[in-house]
């Protein structure tokens, strides 16, 4: 099969993703082989490749996969040939821990991401435990749904943790792929939706998709704001959240990395009358499950650019840069 594979860590505009042959993988007991026709890439594999989130190298990056049933392994039974099928970023868990028994396996000591700790979606194909591949309902296409799988998963459980009510007011600090699904659930719900980004396309689109203002990532909203996620990379938008956040209000934290550090904050401006910062980690099967229903009950619609697989760096540089709008998406090879 045809894969990009990372053999080191490095900036992506060195391209360090190279096409390769790799054998067609075999799945085991309780595996399903998918034929993958799309994948979508996520600022977690920029994370990767320039090392603050090292992978296991070599690896096949890549972990929102839509893809067709190839094969079954000898002991599965939950999917049948040719059903479509997604994978996202949690590939396993040991389903034993205080933390797995809790409904917390995004939090288990044993949790092993897709794309990371084994390989991904950057190749036409790739095995799963049956347990952890997911339906994809009709109404989305093979591309549409890849950003569900995790920009959109990890944003519905950044609205879920987040606390937010109907008619309260949520701030969001970036508008890359996971915003923009978020802020179609958010008015969905009935909240109301101030959008933080530098790119004019970027807050033209949050516009569209129902912001009631949109400004700079340090301009002042009409109102403060009930709770906040920030999705952005930089450490400098934690202040600026924080201070533009009502008393008693929570910042959710929805990336894995922040590229610089979060700079020194003044505990009595800043963090006082009850605010919160809570991070976000990972996602659950659950998150995943309940979120493609919700999706495909509002419905969701994707804002995606395709990408072939061998112009996966391309891809990662623009979306580095901010340049992508909505959500970038790999098509595999036939």
């Amino acid at each position: 099969m045809k894969a990009m594979v990372l053999r080191e860590i490095s900036p992506i505009e060195k391209e360090p993703l190279k096409m390769v042959d790799l054998p067609d993988p075999v799945p085991g007991p309780k595996q399903i082989l998918v034929k993958i026709s799309a994948c979508g890439i996520c600022h977690t594999e920029l994370d990767e490749i320039e090392g603050r989130l090292p992978p296991k190298l070599p690896i096949v990056l890549g972990h929102q996969i839509v893809g067709r049933v190839e094969k079954l392994g000898s002991e599965a039974t939950k999917f049948s040939l040719g059903d479509r099928v997604g994978i996202a970023w949690i590939n396993s868990a040991c389903g034993k821990c205080h933390f797995c028994r809790a409904g917390n396996e995004n939090l288990c000591l044993d949790f092993r991401g897709t794309g990371c700790h084994v390989h991904g979606g950057y190749a036409q194909y790739t095995v799963v435990l049956e347990d952890f591949a997911y339906l994809i309902p009709k109404r989305f296409s093979d591309a549409e749904a890849t950003p569900l799988l995790c920009a959109g998963a990890i944003g519905y459980r950044d609205l879920i943790l987040s606390g937010i009510k109907k008619g309260q007011t949520l701030g969001l600090f970036g508008f890359g792929a996971s915003a923009h699904i978020v802020i179609q659930v958010a008015t969905y719900w009935g909240c109301e939706v101030f959008v933080f980004t530098r790119g004019e396309k970027h807050r033209n689109l949050a516009e569209k998709l129902g912001a009631t203002w949109t400004g700079g990532p340090e301009d002042e909203p009409p109102r403060k704001l009930h709770c906040a996620i920030d999705f952005t990379p930089v450490g400098e938008t934690v202040l600026h959240a924080l201070g533009v956040l009502e008393k008693g209000g929570r910042l959710m934290l929805a990336v894995i990395r922040k590229r610089n550090p979060i700079p020194p904050l003044d505990y009595s401006q800043l963090l006082w009358d009850e605010k919160e910062i809570k991070s976000v980690a990972n996602i659950t099967r659950r998150d995943a499950q309940e979120f493609l229903l919700l999706a495909a009950k509002i419905p969701v619609i994707p804002d995606i650019q395709e990408f072939k697989l061998e112009e996966a760096n391309q891809g990662l540089i623009l979306l580095k840069q901010g340049k992508i709008q909505g959500a970038g998406v790999l098509r595999m090879p036939g």
